[in-house]
């Protein structure tokens, strides 16, 4: 059996290198919007899209001016019925919410694709 020698600690290697080394430069991930040319740029959304949003956008404003309102000429006296009413407390937010679903819907929406 033979015996186990102790290795010896290795020396640095000494070689002819520049006092600062820069490593390497990661690659650099171009954009694939820049890779297309000018005339041939292919948008994210359509105008069907913007329409949509369009629409949803006068739906939540609607909406907001729906719920808005309700003062009093009188500041002591508490209007129930006018605070309270079926258009401030159920249509008003109702519409707002639809008018977000279709924003949801406009965003969603692939655009339809175009003979080239």
């Amino acid at each position: 059996m033979a015996t186990p020698q102790k290795q010896q600690p290795s020396q640095p290697k000494k070689t002819a290198t520049p006092a600062r080394a820069q490593a390497p430069r990661p690659a650099v991930k171009k954009s694939v919007a820049s890779n297309v040319p000018r005339g041939n740029q292919v948008f994210l959304f359509d105008s069907t899209n913007y329409k949509w949003m369009a629409a949803g956008v006068a739906l939540i404003l609607i909406g907001f001016f729906l719920m808005a309102g309700g003062k009093s000429a009188n500041p002591h006296q508490f209007l129930y019925d006018e605070i309270y009413s079926f258009r401030r407390i159920t249509l008003a937010p109702m519409v707002i919410l639809i008018g977000t679903f279709i924003e949801v819907y406009a965003i969603m929406k692939k655009p339809t694709a175009t003979a080239q």
